[in-house]
């Protein structure tokens, strides 16, 4: 009864650190974006600057991120969100 146990605790807690991962893209997403604008890039140019860094299949707003080959589909979807804000950054002379 232990095994099965361990089992389900191991697959629930490598569960979580692919989220965590993934959480942690999505950050770095947003602000390589939120960057990109601050610098004057046009909002297509630091999206796609954004979408470099996060995860595959993300969208820069708010995404669903599914496990690692399918492996975590029986495990409820969790909604990752990231925001960043930058200050305008001025034109150097």
């Amino acid at each position: 009864m232990a095994i099965p146990l361990l089992l389900a605790v191991t697959l629930g807690l490598v569960w979580l650190l692919a989220l965590a991962t993934a959480q942690v893209r999505m950050v770095d997403a947003t602000r390589e974006a939120a960057r990109a604008v601050a610098r004057g890039d046009s909002a297509d140019e630091a999206l796609e600057r954004g979408r470099l860094v996060a995860p595959a299949g993300a969208a820069l707003t708010v995404t669903t991120v599914d496990g690692v080959g399918g492996l975590f589909d029986a495990l409820p979807s969790v909604d990752l969100t990231a925001d960043a804000v930058a200050a305008r950054e001025d034109p150097p002379p």
